[in-house]
């Protein structure tokens, strides 16, 4: 198994990084573009174990490509961060490794992820990295789009962008990485709508499949105010439990690792410094958190939105299956209940809301209100009125 099998329906970017490991149009930064979900970071993480290779292939078998895998190896260096951006002190600790020689015999390798995330200083002081390389560094910069860097970074980039996996890639991925049955693999697969990380969680958590279960039957029942109402709260509820079991155990653990650190445990008190030291680890724990349940709205959002497509779908008459054909008779009953246009409207709210709760840092639990009360479903007359017009 190669380093390149985890990379879902990217096969012309497989063969521009094999090439490139092997020494064909090789270049010190890299910036890796694509939908959530589609591989960036993996495809990073997979160019960076070929280039360390013991064959230059990346095999996936050999002592450098398993220790890259494993996150181990001495001259990989990954920034991922929790929070809602990465800050100055994180880019220069990088910085500051990438001008050291690899341990090794072959490349010094920082990849960050999630570079949209970087802080203007810590844009400054990468991009001074970047304008200057290092013989033997390589710097590897992930983001959705190019746009979400500074041009200035990204023009010293050699762009990779990645593709939304189809239906077909992602189930097979799981038949054959998971030994997912391929019926429950191809509903993982429509329902993830291409993202990697969100079919594994389909196809292998029941409390997952049953959350979003409820949620793409939302948009059939908002037929007055109290329901949207009720709608808002049901997702910001959903979202904050779901965000607090992921993190739950993480906060606990390193709560556990602080208090042996500053032997809190061993010894009954509390040295001067653990005072701080605790402050600091509750306050980006909150931030973490924080980001976490905007996370899990954001993917409730993105299912909500294939409700509506699925209700434009049907409503013109276009073919194929739907992504969520398990609930087609609610899809059918939104599609009768407004036209396409007024669906448009609604897509619109949705990403309204997104915008508000990720770019201006309005409480999720307003902007979910505010955006269910624009999804209520028209009355039959209002329906056939704005038909008409």
């Amino acid at each position: 198994m190669t380093v390149w099998d985890d990379l879902v329906g990217q096969r012309p970017v497989i063969e521009t990084l094999r090439r490139a490991s092997g020494g064909g149009g090789m270049t010190h930064a890299w910036l890796f573009t694509g939908p959530p979900g589609s591989g960036r970071s993996n495809a990073a993480l997979a160019f960076a174990a070929a280039l360390q290779c013991e064959s230059g292939t990346g095999c996936g078998t050999c002592h450098q490509c398993h220790t890259v895998k494993m996150g181990s190896h001495a001259d990989v260096n990954v920034v991922r961060t929790e929070k809602l951006s990465i800050g100055v002190d994180e880019i220069r600790t990088l910085v500051r490794q990438s001008a050291l020689a690899p341990a090794g015999v072959k490349w010094q390798v920082l990849l960050v992820e999630d570079s949209d995330r970087l802080t203007d200083q810590a844009c400054n002081a990468l991009l001074k990295a970047i304008e200057e390389p290092t013989a033997r560094t390589v710097w590897l910069l992930c983001a959705p789009t190019v746009e979400d860097v500074l041009p200035t970074i990204r023009s010293r980039c050699r762009l990779v962008t990645l593709t939304t996996p189809t239906a077909a890639d992602v189930a097979e991925f799981l038949v054959r990485t998971m030994e997912v049955p391929p019926p429950l693999a191809a509903h993982a697969a429509r329902a993830s709508q291409g993202h990697i990380g969100r079919a594994r969680a389909l196809a292998t958590d029941e409390d997952t499949r049953n959350r979003r279960s409820e949620i793409v039957k939302l948009p059939a029942r908002l037929k007055s105010l109290g329901a949207a109402m009720a709608a808002a709260t049901f997702l910001h509820d959903v979202a904050k439990e779901e965000a607090e079991a992921i993190t739950g155990e993480l906060d606990a653990r390193e709560k556990a690792d602080l208090d042996v650190a500053f032997g809190v445990e061993q010894r009954g008190r509390r040295p001067r410094e653990y005072a701080p030291a605790l402050a600091a680890l509750a306050k980006n724990q909150k931030t973490r958190g924080k980001r976490r349940v905007l996370d899990v709205v954001d993917r409730a959002l993105m299912d909500l939105v294939s409700v509506y497509r699925d209700a434009i779908a049907l409503g013109v008459g276009a073919p194929g299956q739907l992504v969520n054909e398990e609930i087609r008779g609610d899809v059918a009953t939104l599609a009768r209940a407004a036209t396409p246009e007024q669906l448009l409207r609604m897509i619109d709210a949705i990403f309204t809301a997104r915008e508000q709760m990720l770019e201006f840092n309005v409480p999720p639990q307003l902007a979910l209100e505010s955006m269910a009360v624009a999804l209520r479903l028209p009355s039959p007359a209002g329906a056939r009125a704005s038909a008409r017009s």
